[in-house]
């Protein structure tokens, strides 16, 4: 979410509407999900064994080595903070207060840091990565993007590879790759606009493109398989249940040509989507309302809302910020910073969602963000 510019009722926590954690001794071990304290003194990753049911065991936790911002609901005002590498064996954190990258080697729950280097700008807040290429984006200072090669799990600075966004102090909230590793996306809060860079044979990148977003309130992007662009948006400010999310096509030039603009998300706040593997539906955060809106996926990259459009729901005041969905796209979680969960959502066949329940070890309105999932 933006920093300013929403007002989010943060609720206490209602034990009542929590669902127990449970136990993996009759549910074989199915993967992990993973989020981010971003705590100022000592940055950890709280690592949650996922079961097959979909639920979750208690945490272990994972020093980066490095420093968050600190905070309270959202303080980074991101999304992909914490990134999981596309063959899910690495694990990418920003540390915003110490200005580094930690990269961990993930086997199951289990982390184990290779890693932490610096980004060589101010207050890293979102990491991508396609291939060999990693690159983070610095929302402080001077707003920049700066890549890395990635080889057996440790980062090596490209050089020449820095690129400036359009001003300072952009708000820069979002970075992604196109699919076929073509393009680097990133999004500006401050200016409204999404700005492409096309990737060269090394790695670096060629000069800006920047587009002004359709709608307002831009925030988060990521691309689905099929190359399409989808774009989350917070909508005018003041304007209830305003969130929309839009789609482009990325042309060989850089700019954007609009495939769905402005479609309603019927929420406030949506600052955050996911993707499932198979590119079929995209799911929108609106943090505002507790809820999450769902979209399918045309092959044109066309967006059509499911039925009712919002397709699950976090107790009132959850607070649903970052989501993220399985390696094995059967399940969605959602990073609940107003009552301390992590909530839990089964993807049904028609993309609609059932609310599983939610797990603890999460602290109320501490800062937390990123979460990722295998």
């Amino acid at each position: 979410m933006h920093k300013i510019g929403y007002s989010l009722v943060v609720c206490a926590l209602a034990l009542s509407l929590i669902s127990p954690i449970h136990s993996n001794a009759q549910n074989p071990q199915a993967g992990a999900v993973f989020v981010m304290t971003n705590a100022a003194d000592k940055n950890e990753i709280l690592s949650f064994q996922r079961a097959a049911d979909g639920t979750l065991q208690a945490p272990r936790r994972f020093a980066t080595g490095g420093r968050g911002s600190g905070g309270n609901t959202d303080p980074l005002g991101s999304q992909g903070s914490l990134t999981l590498s596309q063959d899910r064996s690495f694990l990418f954190a920003v540390n915003a207060g110490s200005g580094d990258v930690s990269v961990f080697r993930v086997h199951g729950d289990t982390l184990a840091l290779t890693q932490r280097i610096p980004t060589g700008g101010s207050e890293p807040v979102a990491v991508a990565q396609h291939g060999n290429l990693v690159y983070v984006l610095n929302a402080g200072g001077s707003s920049d993007v700066v890549g890395f090669y990635l080889f057996a799990g440790r980062l090596t600075p490209i050089p020449g590879s820095l690129r400036f966004l359009s001003t300072n102090a952009s708000g820069a909230a979002s970075v992604a790759f196109s699919s076929d590793g073509s393009f680097l996306a990133v999004t500006e809060k401050a200016t409204n606009s999404i700005d492409i860079f096309q990737i060269a044979s090394n790695g670096t990148l060629s000069s800006i493109v920047h587009n002004p977003s359709a709608d307002p309130g831009v925030f988060a992007l990521t691309f689905a398989p099929n190359g399409a662009l989808l774009v989350a948006e917070t909508g005018a400010a003041g304007v209830p249940n305003a969130s929309t999310v839009s789609s482009y096509a990325v042309l060989a030039s850089g700019s954007l040509s609009a495939i769905s603009t402005g479609v309603p998300a019927f929420g406030n706040a949506n600052c955050w989507n996911a993707v499932t593997p198979d590119g079929r539906f995209v799911y929108n955060s609106n943090a505002g309302s507790a809820t999450i809106a769902g979209f399918a996926i045309g092959t044109s990259g066309a967006l059509t809302p499911l039925p009712g459009t919002v397709v699950g729901s976090n107790p009132g005041g959850a607070t649903n910020l970052d989501i993220a969905v399985s390696a094995d796209g059967r399940f969605l979680y959602s990073l609940n910073s107003g009552n301390g969960t992590i909530g839990i959502f089964a993807i049904q066949p028609d993309g609609t969602l059932n609310h599983v329940g939610a797990a603890g070890g999460v602290s109320a309105s501490a800062g937390f963000n990123g979460i990722a999932a295998n």
